[in-house]
Formats: C-alpha cells, structure tokens, sequence
C-alpha cells in the first residue's frame, strides 16, 4: 500500500501540471484529431500526455502498482486490478472541449484502494487551475494563486445549483432535475464539473450516459475528500474496479441538506 503523504500529493500534481504544459503545445499548434474504434475522438495530445504520466509515475513514484489508463487500455493493454492499489488515469479528459477550443479539458489522475479513490488530482491548464483530494483535505490552485482549502456546500432554501455536461446532456438528466428546485444550471465539460460541486459553487452533478472509471475517478476523490459524496442513481455505493472500467450513472453531491 503506498503512503498517501503531501508529498505524494504534490508530485502527483506536479506531473498533472508538466502533462498539462505538453497539451498546451499541442492545443495552441494545427493538431489533427483521430478517431478510435469506439468512435471516440483522439489527438496527439492524448497520447503524449499518458506517456508523460505514465512514465513519471513509473520512475518517480513507484513500479509496483498497475495503471489503468484510457489510451493504453484503448491499445489492448489493461492490467489486472482488483482490490489492490491502483492507478487511473485520464490523460485528456473532455477531448471534444480540447478540439472545439473551449478550455474546459483536465488531466485526471487517481489511486484507487479498496475500490474508492483515495487521492485524486484534475488540472485543468487552459484555466490554469489544480485541484486535489486525498485523506489530507481537497485543495485547489486557481488563476496562479496559492493553495487553499476547498468544501461542499450546504444547499440553499431556495433551490440547488446543478452543473450538467456541456457535450453529453441527456433527457433523464432533465427528468432527475425536475424534482428538485433548481435555480441555477452551469454547463461544463471534463471532471471540472466535479471541482465544482467540491468547491461549492454547485450542489449536484448528475450523469445519466455512458462513462468510464478513468473519466470520473479523479474528479470523484477531490469530491470525497471536499465533503462530498457521488452514487449511483438508485443511490447504492460507486465502486471502482469494474471488470470493464464502465460506469453506471451516478450522481455527485454535495453536502446534505
């Protein structure tokens, strides 16, 4: 079992930032976009950003724990995991926002234990913003400031602030909202959507479409450690280690009111 130290924290986000500054080139460059067998769409930046991670995780971390992580999974290769550590990555998550040129993509990086996230970071470099989670607290670095503290929120007597998916909205998303009071909706792309309910500048994210562990777990581990909590729609536990890393749908919380 690895430490989960400050230490560890900040090399984690440290490698965030360097895969980030790699994106950066390529997302201010003339990039062409592929598509997978999936029909997902890919970019060179996806692939150059795993490599970097992968690699500083391997050499400067530890070699022990498996890393599942999407383009190599993609690639055919996907270790085994189960109940042990280990490592999800999302090297460029939100590639539509990337292509589109909206900023709102994040590198998604995550230990998983037990089957929950014990430590996540998402940075966001076109925003230039780091948030992070473990048993330490969440943390967020935001517009080249310090770091600080970051909390859910209780929500407001007269209504909720929902964030739903900018690319990936769908009607039973709609349905969920419609038994509550929502006097607010933000649109946004990535595992941003995550750092805004653990910041408390929202209350709920629900996501009612397919996803994958490397796409929500980070996000999932700075909510943990903010307050909140994420479940699937029926409100059952969300377990990580899926035989084929598929999510259900779930829904991320803040804190109750």
């Amino acid at each position: 079992m690895l430490n989960i130290s400050l230490d560890l924290t900040q090399q984690l986000c440290d490698i965030s930032k360097r895969a980030g500054a790699e994106i950066m080139k390529i997302y201010n460059s003339d990039f062409e976009v592929d598509t997978k067998s999936d029909e997902s769409q890919v970019t060179l930046a996806d692939r150059v950003a795993e490599d970097l991670i992968l690699k500083a995780i391997r050499e400067e971390i530890t070699d022990t724990i498996p890393i599942v992580a999407e383009e190599s999974v993609a690639a055919g290769t996907i270790p085994e995991v189960g109940s042990d550590p280990f490592w999800l990555v999302d090297p460029l998550d939100g590639t539509k926002q990337f292509i589109t040129k909206k900023g709102e993509f994040t590198v998604n990086i995550a230990l998983i234990e037990n089957r929950v996230p014990v430590l996540g970071v998402v940075h966001a470099p076109a925003l230039n913003a780091t948030y992070w989670g473990s048993v330490h607290g969440a943390f967020a670095e935001t517009d080249g400031g310090q770091a600080r503290r970051i909390g859910v929120r209780s929500p407001a007597a007269d209504g909720i602030v929902a964030v739903v998916s900018r690319s990936h909205r769908t009607p039973e998303v709609d349905d969920f909202l419609k038994d509550y009071t929502i006097k607010e909706e933000i649109s946004s792309g990535s595992s941003i959507k995550f750092c805004l309910v653990a910041t408390g500048r929202a209350d709920v994210y629900p996501r009612v479409g397919r996803t994958m562990e490397w796409d929500t777990a980070a996000g999932h581990g700075v909510l943990r450690a903010a307050g909140g909590r994420m479940t699937q729609v029926d409100g059952s536990e969300f377990l990580y280690a899926k035989p084929d890393f598929a999510n259900p749908h779930f829904i991320a919380w803040g804190a109750e009111g």
